[in-house]
């Protein structure tokens, strides 16, 4: 009897290690791929929202909108239920996002690039997980660059709307721009018959490494050069209305 209830404990604790090992097992590469994403880019949104002086509520808000703003546009434009709604993990990641930099506050203050670190990892990682979901979709492959970008740069060009900034998007060294180079870095590895796992770490890292680049010898698309009179004739006009 005695020997029974001690064996007891033990066959639990080998049970719950073989129920926890297929539960890990059974996770794909692009799944952790897209919790470390959804990580990035909460990190990144609530980041600039401490930097704007916003509540915690606030903050959640922003990096939540930032972690699957542009997942759930790319959804909606393929039919289908908004990935987050069926997997409450994600808001688990945003909160803890929050919990984190609460804790490391110190650290990513003096860490002067916190936020354009973790915003061009999210690039890079959802923009993986954008051309496979489209691809699972059974989308082309040029639909599948574009959902990419879309799932990359519309989480942070939401965030920057919201904290009243101009996105990134629109006024930054290559951005979505990045993402379309993944793309096409995505289809190159599936033309070579590279397998999956290797494919999606090449092209995330392709797009971090393109903005990085971009950021660090500010490579940028040539902007549009208007008349400057054409901005003082709108609020003249403006102004007579």
């Amino acid at each position: 009897m005695e020997e029974e209830i001690v064996r007891r404990p033990s066959v639990r604790f080998n049970t719950f290690n073989l129920v926890m090992f297929d539960w890990f097992k059974s996770i794909e590469f692009i799944t952790v791929i897209d919790f470390i994403g959804t990580f990035a880019f909460a990190i990144s949104g609530i980041r600039l929202a401490s930097a704007k002086k916003f509540d915690w509520f606030g903050a959640i808000v922003v990096g939540m909108v930032t972690a699957v703003g542009g997942g759930t546009l790319r959804d909606v434009m393929l039919g289908t239920t908004p990935f987050w709604m069926g997997n409450g993990f994600y808001l688990i990641v945003t909160i803890f996002s929050l919990f984190f930099v609460l804790i490391f506050s110190k650290y990513l203050v003096h860490l002067n690039n916190t936020i354009f670190i973790f915003d061009a990892i999210g690039l890079g990682l959802f923009t993986v997980v954008g051309v496979e979901k489209s691809l699972a979709f059974g989308q082309p492959m040029w639909v599948a660059i574009i959902m990419g970008s879309l799932t990359g740069a519309a989480g942070g060009m939401l965030r920057d709307t919201l904290i009243n900034e101009v996105p990134l998007v629109f006024r930054s060294e290559l951005y979505a721009i990045a993402c379309v180079l993944g793309g096409c870095i995505y289809w190159v590895c599936m033309q070579l018959g590279l397998a999956p796992v290797t494919t999606q770490i090449i092209t995330a890292v392709s797009v971090i490494v393109i903005r990085v680049i971009a950021a660090r010898y500010h490579i940028a698309l040539p902007t549009l050069k208007g008349d400057h009179t054409d901005g003082a004739d709108m609020d003249m006009h403006n102004t007579k209305e």
